[in-house]
């Protein structure tokens, strides 16, 4: 059994202009937590003298969930998400950001709308965290092989 301590995560985004994508920003090292949610619309196909229903798999309906450490340093979290808010963005994410690439370490990509920051958040002495979901405009690639 392959049971693994979730500690490696990584995360990175990137400005999509004129449907080209720039360059990443790797957030991985203000990343708490990060879940992508994989699924596809359910659609019914149920006809008649079926005894149940039946589906099919419908268009992607993915989303992608990241806490991350508020930090307003250049080209950190605050001024990486405020340069993108309300555009769209492409993500790359991967479960072991310290190993190679592979089929049991893929990289996942996509496009989200950056719809949604919490530049201000939480009381006095509490540590400044942005916890966001995003749905994911498109499919998610999966990617064995490459570089991080």
């Amino acid at each position: 059994m392959a049971i693994f301590y979730q500690n490696n995560a990584g995360f990175k985004i990137a400005p999509i202009t004129s449907g080209t994508i720039g360059s990443y920003t790797d957030l991985t090292d203000h990343v708490m937590a990060l879940t992508l949610n994989r699924s596809l619309d359910e659609l019914d196909v149920t006809a008649m003298g079926n005894l149940g229903h039946s589906f099919i798999g419908g268009l992607d309906a993915s989303s992608l969930s990241v806490d991350l450490l508020n930090d307003d340093a250049a080209s950190n979290v605050m001024a990486t998400l405020n340069t993108l808010y309300g555009t769209l963005s492409a993500f790359k994410i991967i479960q072991n950001s310290s190993v190679a690439i592979s089929a049991t370490n893929p990289v996942l990509t996509g496009t989200i709308l950056v719809n949604k920051i919490t530049p201000i958040a939480g009381k006095v002495g509490d540590v400044a965290v942005q916890s966001l979901t995003f749905t994911v405009s498109g499919t998610i690639t999966v990617t064995n092989t490459g570089t991080w």
